[in-house]
């Protein structure tokens, strides 16, 4: 159920704080403009490319001066960074010091750290960007690396993870797990030899329902207690938007001898993660939604400092690791050209090849602006603007003239910064046009879901206020 106008939920997940109410006039502009003035994150707006209404209509290659001031100044309400986040500034600047880096020295860019550069030397940059994303995950830099994209880092995780016996071969899934994560599973058991349709294991919501109660998941794997091999969820569900309570899954899962990992794709800098405490086996996720890395951005992995060590007490020759898909690049690969493979502790033994310098440019740019903050920082703003996207959409109306339903939890600890609107059949084409008419950008998903996902770094409360006008006038 959707909270009623004037009043927001209490906190279940965090157990310990009630949300205040919003009051009667915060349905006003000049209140959404008051929660502007007061967002500590405010200047972090300018740290981003917002294209303009113009822009979004063009259909040629902008000039340079163009995507910095945009052909107006009429800028457009951007809620996808759910699917990619905007652009920031600092790219610009990292991915030309790359460039002016190979083109003056060439293959000494490798060792060679630059003055006045913002980037480490190429064969250091990898772990500059993974130190960046461990402040973002609650893990130790020596169990996060930068390497790959999110599917590519599922199959050479689940090549170490997933280990069935003649006992032990299921799969838990989500019941509407992203496509790619779904066919990389079930790539994976038919890999092994087995049938995916007797060892997937899809965890759904009641019938009706989009929402699956941490009880269920948890009745789940005590009923596939002795058969199952690996569970492997959404930190962030995309299309609810629902956030997993993920310690206690974890916890519950590994006390049946499971192995446990998350697909963190839409949990990455979205929410407060403490993957290191949690006791969470392995973890990958994309950097180019809420992360802001650009289209394709490279991935990050976590592995858990136990999976991660190398044991030489056999002698330096054999080295004993967690068994994984190796390369070149997840060795001791300046001391070490030989054959025998000696991975690097932690997460970084898992990389396989020379990563994309360009890409890991982009990364590190993105993250030298979560750097001017804190993940807390930006998870309080995430609650407050989400909250109010949530109020805004249920002022003045009941559940039965809304003409839509929230489908993503109403407890704010029990989600990100997305809330999935199902609207009536009928009226996505019709809103999703009218939201276009008016610069505003959000995601729909067919037949009749738009997710709208705020992001506390650059979106306003004044601009979710003006979302929720367009919304409910294109509804009416």
């Amino acid at each position: 159920m959707a909270p009623s106008a004037t009043t927001t939920p209490v906190a279940s997940q965090a157990g310990n704080s009630k949300f205040q109410p919003f009051p009667s006039h915060a349905t006003s502009l000049e209140y959404a403009a008051s929660l502007d003035a007061a967002d500590p994150l405010r200047s972090f707006r300018d740290k981003f490319i917002i294209p303009s209404k113009e822009n979004l209509k063009a259909t040629k290659l902008a000039k340079p001066d163009h995507l910095v001031r945009g052909l107006s100044q009429d800028e457009s309400i951007y809620f996808c960074g759910n699917s990619l986040g905007l652009q920031p500034r600092a790219i610009s600047e990292y991915i030309t010091a790359h460039l002016d880096t190979w083109s003056s020295i060439g293959v000494n860019g490798h060792f060679r750290d630059i003055t006045d550069s913002p980037l480490r030397q190429w064969q250091l940059l990898a772990e500059q960007a993974a130190g960046d994303m461990s402040r973002l995950v609650g893990a130790a830099p020596e169990e996060v690396a930068a390497m790959g994209t999110l599917t590519a880092n599922l199959h050479l995780l689940l090549a170490s993870f997933y280990k069935p016996t003649e006992t032990r071969s299921k799969i838990l899934l989500d019941w509407k797990a992203f496509p790619s994560d779904h066919y990389a599973i079930e790539s994976q058991i038919a890999w092994h030899g087995r049938k995916p349709e007797e060892t997937m294991v899809l965890i759904g919501p009641d019938e009706d329902e989009y929402v699956i109660s941490t009880e269920k998941i948890l009745s789940i794997i005590d009923e596939h207690a002795d058969d199952a091999a690996l569970l492997l969820l959404p930190g962030i569900q995309y299309y609810s938007g629902q956030y997993f309570d993920i310690p206690t899954i974890t916890r519950h899962a590994q006390s049946h001898g499971i192995v446990v990992g998350w697909d963190l794709a839409h949990a990455y800098a979205n929410v407060d993660l403490k993957l290191h405490d949690w006791n969470v086996d392995f973890a990958a996720w994309c950097t180019y939604k809420y992360g802001n890395s650009g289209p394709g951005g490279m991935g990050g992995i976590f592995v858990h400092e136990r999976h991660g060590s190398v044991d030489y007490s056999q002698g330096e020759d054999k080295p004993l690791y967690r068994h994984r898909l190796t390369g070149w690049y997840g060795g001791d690969r300046l001391a070490n050209l030989g054959k025998e493979f000696k991975p690097i502790p932690g997460a970084g033994g898992f990389q396989v090849s020379n990563p994309s310098v360009i890409d890991l440019a982009s990364l590190c740019a993105t993250l030298s602006v979560f750097n001017e903050t804190s993940i807390q920082q930006i998870r309080e703003k995430s609650l407050l603007i989400t909250r109010y996207l949530e109020f805004l959409l249920c002022a003045d109306t009941t559940e039965e003239t809304r003409k839509f339903r929230i489908i993503t939890p109403s407890d704010p600890n029990a989600r990100g910064a997305q809330l999935s609107l199902l609207l009536n059949p009928g009226l996505l084409d019709r809103v999703a046009q009218r939201l276009e008419n008016a610069g505003i950008i959000c995601d729909k998903r067919q037949p009749d879901v738009v997710r709208v996902a705020p992001a506390p770094l650059y979106n306003t409360f004044t601009e979710v206020w003006k979302f929720v006008h367009e919304l409910k006038s294109a509804i009416q």
